[in-house]
């Protein structure tokens, strides 16, 4: 069937002989239909493709002889590289446990007794007795800081009813030869020999005037005497 543009004279085919003797297709279109003075546009031209002369069947080749494989040549391993020695660090041997246990903290000595009542008296004479023991025991010799350390402490014995010959023979006696720190000796002889508190003694009610009779009694409160206060019911009744 013929297309429509080739009927109304758009396009037009020819068939042409080339000069190798192929016959080829050549299309032309045209712009104005049936115009004289149109140029037609030529269709791409298509290459001739070349002709190929038959190819010569090649004689077949011979048959070389088949070569018998030779056996397989066992394979040797290599010998492993040696190794490469690296630097090591000797370690120490391990040290023994020292022997030494140290020694458990000493607990810290009691303080020393402090006087209830720090009157200076009793301080005054604590202080004169520390001063003079050197008199009684030469080996016991103590600075001003000793002594005013130590003075509270003896100022306690007094306080408790412990005379100063008392104290002093307690400081003194059974001392230990050589004696290298007095201060310190007599430090524990005061905290260790320390005497108990004295009980206070039983203290009477005061005297109290009677109200009526003016006579001297004991009450903790004034008032009437015990005779007063007997009469009393007696007087309300008359």
């Amino acid at each position: 069937m013929t297309p429509q543009v080739e009927v109304h004279g758009y396009l037009r085919r020819t068939r042409e002989r080339l000069p190798n003797g192929r016959v080829v297709t050549r299309t032309c279109s045209y712009n104005q239909p049936g115009s004289t003075g149109a140029h037609p546009v030529p269709a791409p031209r298509q290459r001739p493709k070349p002709i190929h002369p038959a190819p010569v069947a090649a004689p077949a080749p011979a048959l070389a002889p088949v070569a018998t494989p030779a056996p397989p040549t066992p394979e040797v391993p290599e010998a492993p590289a040696p190794p490469v020695p690296t630097a090591v660090t000797p370690t120490p041997p391990p040290r023994p446990a020292s022997p030494y246990v140290p020694a458990p903290t000493a607990p810290k000595p009691p303080p020393l007794p402090q006087p209830a009542k720090p009157l200076p008296q009793l301080l005054d004479a604590a202080t004169a007795l520390l001063t003079d023991l050197h008199r009684r025991a030469p080996h016991i010799t103590l600075t001003e800081r000793d002594i005013h350390h130590l003075a509270p402490a003896v100022a306690t014995w007094f306080e408790r009813g412990t005379t100063p010959a008392a104290v002093r023979q307690a400081l003194t006696s059974d001392l230990p030869q050589p004696l290298r720190f007095p201060a310190k000796f007599l430090r524990h002889r005061l905290i260790a020999l320390l005497p108990p508190p004295t009980t206070p003694a039983y203290q009477p009610a005061p005297l109290q005037n009677c109200d009526r009779c003016d006579r001297a009694f004991r009450s903790p409160t004034p008032g009437n005497c015990h005779d007063c206060a007997a009469d009393e019911p007696h007087l309300l009744s008359a």
